[in-house]
């Protein structure tokens, strides 16, 4: 499930910039109730943009300004108030990661979806049923194998 960090150059160091984005993607997994599911936590991925200053704008104007966006299946952060969680505690995250430095009208989330069977992993489509299935076998596989 990418999440796509866009910031400008200097915001946040290096460190911050790792701490931030480990942020995200735990904030991702608790509030989707995946924490600690290896399959999940495993497709969690993403990149951090960092831009030349003058490339990030707000009102059309260079600003210390954050975008964060998540990329997920239909079935992932299904209800507004889990929506309305991670949005909150991602922004926490970018605020106090940027020491300061970052107003917290300046940071900006959205959620695209992707369309049923448009998700793909390791060179294959898979539906919101096959994501389903990988979640729960990640769950009962550990248990299946200490029960052995």
């Amino acid at each position: 499930m990418p999440i796509t960090l866009t910031i400008p150059d200097g915001l946040l160091s290096p460190q911050a910039q790792a701490k931030a984005f480990a942020g995200l993607t735990q904030a991702l997994l608790d509030v989707s109730g995946l924490a600690g599911n290896a399959f999940m936590t495993a497709n969690v991925v993403g990149t951090i943009n960092v831009l030349p200053k003058e490339h990030v704008l707000a009102a059309g104007k260079p600003a210390a300004a954050a975008f964060i966006e998540l990329k997920l299946p239909q079935i992932a952060l299904a209800t507004p108030e889990a929506k309305q969680a991670f949005i909150a505690k991602a922004t926490d995250i970018l605020e106090q990661a940027a020491e300061g430095g970052l107003e917290r009208d300046h940071i900006w989330s959205n959620i695209v979806y992707a369309p049923e069977g448009a998700w793909g992993i390791a060179g294959r489509s898979v539906d919101n049923d096959d994501l389903i299935a990988a979640i729960q076998a990640s769950v009962t596989a550990p248990l299946q194998a200490s029960s052995a």
